[in-house]
């Protein structure tokens, strides 16, 4: 218990959280770009979510020794994998949902739903541009979607999150 409370004031475990998500961004790129696989709106929050984690790793390798600044990198990590992981099941509702009659429930919008203050599918349209459709199923592994292995990424950091953060918060007697 006392290794995983100790792990958030160590620059580099935040570092490996930070690697894990460019890694797994520049695999959505790789996707993209070198397999031809156009992202749909689903995907484009999901990338969103592990930018999210992304820069909580950033956050807590500069900042992991002040609490404040350890506090901001918990809630990017948190909100990135949980919010990722309900996208990501959402996401695989809405392909299964598209070989069946009922598939005019699920649709999904081609631009994405930012705010109007922050539109960075137009600031950077080559990271965070939809073309492509959700229910469609291009790509496989091991006879599962991209969405969910997805969801066993997300779930992954969010079993993490809450591992590690319980860890913090009983082993400085806070719970």
């Amino acid at each position: 218990m006392n290794f995983l409370s100790n792990l958030t004031t160590n620059s580099r475990a935040w570092q490996l959280l930070a690697v894990t998500a460019l890694a797994l961004e520049l695999s959505a790129l790789f996707f993209q770009y070198g397999l031809g696989l156009e992202p749909c709106i689903m995907c484009i929050y999901q990338r969103v979510a592990i930018w999210s984690i992304f820069f909580a790793g950033i956050v807590g390798s500069f900042g992991c020794h002040f609490i404040l600044t350890r506090i901001l990198a918990y809630a990017l990590w948190a909100v990135g994998a949980v919010w990722g992981l309900l996208i990501a099941i959402e996401h695989v509702d809405m392909q299964a949902a598209a070989s069946s009659p009922m598939s005019f429930l699920y649709s999904c919008d081609f631009v994405p739903n930012f705010p109007s203050w922050a539109p960075i599918h137009q600031w950077l349209p080559m990271l965070f541009e939809a073309s492509g459709d959700c229910g469609e199923i291009a790509w496989q592994f091991l006879g599962w979607s991209m969405p969910q292995w997805m969801i066993i990424v997300f779930g992954g950091f969010s079993l993490a999150f809450i591992l590690v953060f319980l860890a913090r918060l009983i082993d400085k007697k806070m719970f």
